[in-house]
C-alpha cells in the first residue's frame, strides 16, 4: 500500500477532522454518521470537534439479481431511486416494491439496534430545526445513500447540511454539491474504482463496534444541545 491511502476508517476520520475544524465546539452542530462504516469515522470527526454523535440509519436498495449495483436507498421517511440503473436493469415497479419492503424492514431492525429513531425503542434522533448537521460516511461510490440521508435531513429541518467523507468518486461529489450547503472530500481520485482501494483495513464494521462507539460518545461530555 502507498501513503495515498487511509489506514483504517478512524485514521480517515482524524483526517477528515482536520478540513472540519470551523465547525469545532458550536454549540448548534450535531455530527450523524451513516452505519455502519460511517460510524468510526464520524465517531473521530465528532470527538476532535468536541461535538455530539448520533448516527441515520440509510440502507441501500440493491437491484434484483444484481445486489452489487444500488438502484437506490431508503432513509426514514424518504427512498431515492438511480432512474439511469432502474432503466438499464430493466427492473420492473414490483420488483422495486418488495426491494423497498425488505429495505425499509432492515433499516427499522438497525434502528431498534442502534436505539435511535421512531422504532428504535431509545431515544430518539436529536431536532434538527436550526442545526448544523454533518453527516459522515466512509466513502461516496455511487451517493445513493448518502442523497437519501440528505434528503432525509432536509425533510426534518436541518438549517445547513454538510457532506462529509474521506474519499469519493468526483461525479457523485459534485452531484452532491447541489443538495448540501456543503461537501468536504478529503480524496476526490480521478482512477476511483471502489472507497476499498483508499483503505488497508476495510475490513467490516461490525455492530458490535458500531454500538460501542455510540455509547462512548453519548456518554461524553459535549456542547449543550
Amino acid at each position: 500500500m502507498t501513503s495515498d491511502v487511509f489506514h483504517d476508517r478512524r485514521a480517515a476520520g482524524r483526517e477528515l477532522a482536520r478540513l472540519l475544524t470551523a465547525y469545532a465546539g458550536q454549540r448548534l452542530v450535531t455530527v450523524l454518521a451513516l452505519p455502519r462504516g460511517g460510524v468510526p469515522v464520524g465517531y473521530e470527526v465528532a470527538l476532535l470537534l468536541h461535538v455530539p454523535l448520533d448516527v441515520l440509519v440509510v440502507r441501500k436498495l440493491g437491484a434484483p439479481g444484481h445486489e452489487e449495483y444500488a438502484m437506490g436507498a431508503l432513509a426514514r421517511g424518504v427512498r431515492v431511486l438511480d432512474d439511469e440503473v432502474v432503466q438499464r436493469l430493466g427492473v420492473s415497479d414490483a420488483a422495486i416494491e418488495r426491494a423497498t419492503h425488505a429495505g425499509q424492514q432492515e433499516l427499522e431492525r438497525r434502528e431498534r439496534l442502534y436505539g435511535v429513531g421512531v422504532s428504535g425503542g431509545g431515544h430518539p434522533l436529536p431536532a434538527l430545526c436550526g442545526r448544523t448537521v454533518i453527516v459522515a460516511d466512509d466513502g461516496l461510490a455511487t451517493g445513493s445513500t448518502m442523497r437519501a440521508a440528505v434528503k432525509a435531513l432536509r425533510a426534518q429541518g436541518a438549517t445547513r447540511i454538510v457532506v462529509a467523507v474521506p474519499v469519493g468518486a468526483q461525479a457523485p461529489c459534485e452531484a452532491l454539491r447541489g443538495m448540501a450547503d456543503e461537501v468536504v472530500c478529503v480524496k476526490t481520485p480521478s482512477s476511483f474504482r471502489a472507497v476499498s482501494q483508499w483503505y488497508e483495513d476495510y475490513s467490516q464494521t461490525s455492530d458490535e463496534e458500531v454500538c460501542a462507539l455510540l455509547e462512548l460518545a453519548r456518554n461524553r461530555v459535549a456542547p449543550s444541545t
